[in-house]
This record gives C-alpha cells, sequence and structure tokens, in this order.
C-alpha cells in the first residue's frame, strides 16, 4: 500500500520528510526565478515604499525631535544655572549698594558736623550718636552715647546740622539726655543777628507740624526785623552760649499791648532727622 493512500474513513496525512522535501525544491525553484529574472523585484520594491521607507522617515523624523528636544533641555539647564548665578550676583550687588548708599549718607552727615564744627572752631567739641529717642515724630528729647566718662557735663550745648539742637539735662557714665530747643518745656534767651534784639524762643511741638517754632517779646522799635533774619543765642542766656544759630524769622506780629512783637522762625535744624550732634565741652557759666 502507498504510504500517501489514505485509508477509508481516515484523515489524509503527509509524511513530515515528504512535506519538507517539496519546501525544499520550492524554496530551490524561487531562488532560481529571483536570481534569473526580476519577478519578485517589483512587487518587494512596492512593499518597501509603502511600508519601509514611511516607517523609516517616521523613525527619523522622531529621532531628529528627540536629538532637539535633548538639547533644548541641556539649553533649559544652562539657562536655569545661569539665572541662579545671576540671581546671587544681583543680591551680591543689592548688599554692596546698599552699603554704598549708607556710606554716603553717613559720609554727607559728617562732612555736615564737619562743617558745623569749622563754624563754631572757637569751641571744643566733640561728636555723639543718637541712641534712643521719646515716642512722636520729632527729636523733642532723646539719648546720645556719651556720658560723664566722655567729659560730658550737665547744662552743654549740643548742635547739628545748622545749628543749636538743645542742652544736656540728664546724665550718666555712657550716656545723656538732650532736651532739644523745639520741647513744649524748652526756653532760650535769643537776638535777631542783623539787629540785636533780644526774644525768646520757646519750644512747641504743636507747631512743629508746620516746621515752626514760636518766639515772643521780641522789642523791635525801629521795625527792623523782617522774614528770614537769622535768629541766635543771645548773651544773656544762662544756659546756652552766645551767637549759636537756631534759625529763621519766618513770621512776626505785633502783640496787643503794641510794645513786643512775636511769631514763628524756621528751625535751622532738621528735629525730624538727626543721627549724630556735636557737643560743646564748655558751659555757659565758665566761659
Amino acid at each position: 500500500m502507498s504510504p500517501v493512500v489514505r485509508r477509508k474513513g481516515e484523515r489524509f496525512t503527509l509524511p513530515s520528510k515528504y512535506l519538507l522535501f517539496i519546501l525544499t525544491c520550492v524554496c530551490v525553484v524561487l531562488m532560481i526565478v529571483s536570481l534569473g529574472t526580476d519577478l519578485f523585484n517589483k512587487p518587494l520594491n512596492a512593499t518597501v515604499s509603502y511600508v519601509v521607507v514611511p516607517f523609516q522617515q517616521g523613525i527619523s523624523k522622531a529621532g531628529t525631535w528627540l536629538a532637539n528636544r535633548s538639547e533644548e533641555l541641556v539649553q533649559i539647564r544652562e539657562l536655569l544655572q545661569e539665572n541662579e548665578a545671576l540671581k546671587e550676583q544681583i543680591a551680591e550687588l543689592t548688599v554692596e549698594n546698599t552699603q554704598l548708599l549708607q556710606e554716603k549718607t553717613e559720609l554727607n552727615r559728617y562732612r555736615e558736623l564737619y562743617k558745623l564744627d569749622m563754624q563754631y572752631d572757637s569751641y571744643t567739641k566733640v561728636g555723639a550718636k543718637i541712641i534712643s529717642r521719646d515716642a512722636g515724630n520729632w527729636y523733642s528729647t532723646f539719648i546720645i552715647d556719651k556720658g560723664t566718662d566722655d567729659g560730658l557735663l550737665l547744662d552743654m550745648n549740643v548742635i547739628a546740622g545748622g545749628g543749636l539742637v538743645g542742652r544736656i539735662t540728664s546724665i550718666g557714665p555712657n550716656w545723656a539726655k538732650v532736651t532739644s530747643i523745639i520741647d513744649d518745656n524748652s526756653n532760650v534767651s535769643a537776638k535777631t543777628l542783623a539787629t540785636s534784639d533780644l526774644m525768646i524762643v520757646s519750644g512747641d511741638l504743636a507747631s512743629m507740624s508746620e516746621g515752626v517754632i514760636r518766639f515772643s517779646q521780641l522789642i523791635d522799635s525801629q521795625d527792623a526785623v523782617a522774614e528770614a533774619d537769622k535768629v541766635v543765642t543771645s548773651h544773656i542766656s544762662d544756659k546756652y552760649l552766645p551767637d549759636i544759630l537756631i534759625g529763621y524769622i519766618y513770621s512776626v506780629e505785633k502783640d496787643s499791648n503794641n510794645l513786643t512783637k512775636s511769631g514763628y522762625l524756621v528751625p535751622a535744624v532738621d528735629f525730624e532727622h538727626l543721627e549724630d550732634v556735636l557737643v560743646i565741652l564748655e558751659r555757659k557759666e565758665t566761659t
């Protein structure tokens, strides 16, 4: 009986050795045909053109996109690092600029004190810093960082800016309390520099909101006192040395008795922004 003949009722089966032989023959025939003819080139080329080439193009575009994103990420990291470095540099420059501004402001204050020192060069003086003050917008009373250990005594005159600030009213070894001429309890015997007419300059914190303080008991029989005239300490003052600038006449009017005048003057010192002062190391009773 033939090995490929099937019995009745049985499924047809082909032995594996015959199947392998057939497949081998088919492969050999296909190889001969493909080598000798271009029968399969066109279908293969068409398949490649429709399947492989678009796939390769997609991979190429994806690779290019990924490469670009990678470069952008590297650039972003570099920019972030540069940004952090610039922030640190800006912070350092800001600190340096602030220090320079502080030093410039301090230098300007020292220049003003030096000019004031030269203006009253006949007096021996010592510089002091204000370390505290009473509540309020004005330096009506404040504490300086010098005291008896530095040669300071009660009633020594204090100057700053353009002229008279006040006098020492309380003192310790390394501190002193200064009551300024704008304090409500302050009274200074003064005179006009041009005419030497005497007056009393009184502290007035209420009027300091307008930048002025009061004066009274001005005897001006010649009507010679005018606005902007300088007012200085008088020689008859019992607490203040003579000829220290107090301020400038702002307004003047006759009193009801028609004998004296009163009004307001603008202090020579900025009593809202005091930091450093000069203390004159002499007192009125010793001169």
